[in-house]
């Protein structure tokens, strides 16, 4: 099995419908049509904030390893950690603002990203503490675990977005006579 046909595979996840829908349900009680729901959408942008995003945890930890490792600077490659911790957040949340609009497949996978990638975010905590109290080799350990965690929910980010055409044309959707939401949840005027 190739590595395209085993993220297909997550595609047909039945088991994730419940939970997924009970996600889109909160996100888009949540954020909505609300000004912050469409900022963290990327309405402003004219396309989806996610993706750019991810740049500042995922360099920041990449590099949280070069310095630890490479450069033996461990306080520096805590400090890292800690930026890629607190960009974590907003980067999810703009991520999860584009949920409700995902169709059934998508949100299958959207879901086990989400899924995955906080679980490495919790390795990168756990390897940040590690630093703090001097355990050098575990937050090493520790931080290449998360990165290669990491890289499999930003694999099935790629499939939501490459494969599975989320979010494209999107943006179009106004010019069709209905708002934005409602288009994507093809419930167009």
């Amino acid at each position: 099995m190739n590595v395209h046909s085993l993220l297909r595979s997550a595609e047909s996840v039945r088991a994730l419908d419940p939970p997924a829908d009970r996600a889109a349900e909160t996100v888009e009680r949540v954020l909505g049509g609300r000004a912050v729901g469409r900022a963290l959408r990327g309405s402003w942008l004219g396309h989806p904030v996610h993706p750019l995003l991810v740049f500042l945890p995922l360099g920041s930890w990449m590099t949280a390893l070069l310095f630890d490792i490479g450069l033996r600077d461990r306080t520096t490659a805590r400090r890292l950690l800690a930026v890629g911790l607190a960009a974590a957040p907003p980067t999810a949340l703009a991520g999860w603002a584009e949920f409700p609009l995902l169709n059934r497949e998508q949100r299958r996978v959207g879901l086990l990203h989400a899924v995955v990638n906080g679980v490495a975010i919790g390795l990168f905590a756990l390897a940040y503490r590690a630093h703090g109290k001097e355990h050098h080799r575990r937050a090493t350990v520790l931080t290449v675990l998360a990165l290669l965690i990491v890289s499999v929910g930003g694999s099935l980010g790629g499939h939501l977005s490459y494969a599975q055409g989320a979010g494209v044309h999107r943006w179009q959707a106004p010019h069709h006579g209905g708002d934005l939401a409602s288009y994507a949840l093809g419930r167009a005027a």
